[in-house]
């Protein structure tokens, strides 16, 4: 009988055990992984870079040409409008670029917007360089408001030869105002406006 208890014991903290790694697990996932897209290029994900570190260390291909592509799109529930001046661009690997967004507040009230951007193909998103882009930052626009918001960027000439055509994909969602805490100097970017 004493055998038995110890028995069930042993699965219960075995149980208890799993059930708590798998709790931490769930919390740490998503950091895990904007690390790994961040190394990798995973998923379409870039980072911003310094513009003069960069150009110091390449070396532009006037002779070569890639097609960059610019979709947008947002959330149904997100009342902005949001274009590209330029739909698609050609682009010499190692040179600077700049393309502009217009996002339309169409309501009578102030909004909050985030710009997730993706690049197709995933692979090549390491060799694909923003400078500078309203994605960084959340977009805050009154009611009627039109903003222009550029993104700058270089393809790196490291870029695989097969790879022609670059997607640049952006997706607009609505969030909460950004509450600063006066303490610390941090932006919470909790969604408290619904």
């Amino acid at each position: 009988m004493i055998r038995q208890q110890t028995s069930h014991v042993s699965v219960i903290r075995w149980m208890l055990f799993v059930a708590g790694f798998m709790f931490i697990f769930a919390f740490l996932l998503v950091p895990l992984y904007d690390a790994l897209c961040k190394v990798t290029g995973l998923n379409g994900k870039t980072a911003q870079a310094n513009e003069k570190e960069i150009l110091a260390q390449l070396r532009p291909e006037p002779a070569r040409t890639i097609t960059v592509e610019f979709v947008v799109t947002r959330n149904e529930d997100f009342p902005w409008s949001f274009q590209a001046q330029h739909t698609k661009m050609q682009v010499h690997p190692g040179e600077v670029y700049e393309n502009s967004f217009r996002a339309t507040n169409s309501t009578s009230e102030t909004m909050y917007g985030q710009a997730v951007p993706s690049l197709a193909p995933g692979l090549a998103a390491k060799y694909f360089k923003k400078t500078e882009c309203f994605c960084f930052t959340q977009q805050e626009l009154a009611g009627g408001e039109v903003k222009d918001m550029p993104v700058r960027f270089i393809v790196d000439p490291e870029i695989p030869k097969y790879v022609s055509t670059l997607t640049l994909s952006y997706t607009f969602f609505k969030i909460g105002k950004p509450e600063i805490n006066q303490g610390d100097g941090f932006v919470n970017l909790s969604n408290n406006a619904r």
